[in-house]
């Protein structure tokens, strides 16, 4: 009976296995929060292309693209243009423009629950309140990547709102590239890990 149930459930179309991931950096459009801690996914994709000598360029999905090769991967970099609330569509949609499963999908965004100075990996899985990943997953399902940037959570009486919106301090700050350079060696682990 339980498998007769798994034959009748809809499955997910086969989309072929691909040597091109997409790299998610989350974040709000604009310079007034470019330095936010919001925006650490953006930032970290800004060191990532800059490494490669890319410039981001628009694309029909509503967001920023650059591409660069790496170990016979091809990473896409993206950025949504939109607010971080509505990061669904943008990343819906280039997965489709390049028929990719979430599978190959790694996000990279701010993880409140995370001390700043730790980054973890994870595959699957809730979005703990991040609305970003929300939006992301009610489009696009939880099988995807994610590398979590910890940010910690504000002292005293600050809203949440109002700390992930505000720039990191100049402590923090000095500390970042190294941070940044680690999160691009955890996007690189996944790509070359699914290499055969």
């Amino acid at each position: 009976m339980k498998r007769l149930l798994q034959l009748l459930r809809p499955q997910r179309p086969q989309l072929p296995s691909s040597n091109t991931w997409l790299v998610v950096g989350l974040g709000n459009p604009g310079p007034n929060y470019q330095h936010n801690r919001h925006n650490i996914g953006q930032q970290v994709l800004d060191v990532m292309a800059q490494k490669q000598s890319l410039r981001f360029k628009s694309h029909k999905t509503g967001s920023l693209v650059a591409e660069f090769g790496h170990q016979n991967q091809k990473l896409i970099l993206a950025k949504s243009q939109g607010f971080m609330n509505l990061s669904g569509a943008p990343v819906q949609k280039l997965l489709q423009f390049y028929s990719l499963d979430t599978s190959h999908l790694i996000v990279i965004h701010d993880e409140l629950d995370i001390e700043f100075g730790e980054l973890r990996k994870k595959f699957d899985g809730g979005h703990a309140g991040h609305n970003g990943l929300r939006d992301i997953t009610a489009r696009c399902g939880t099988d995807y990547h994610r590398i979590r940037f910890g940010i910690g959570r504000p002292n005293g009486q600050m809203a949440v709102s109002d700390f992930v919106l505000q720039n990191f301090s100049t402590l923090e700050a000095k500390e970042l590239p190294v941070l940044m350079e680690l999160a691009i060696d955890q996007v690189l682990e996944i790509t070359t890990s699914a290499i055969a």
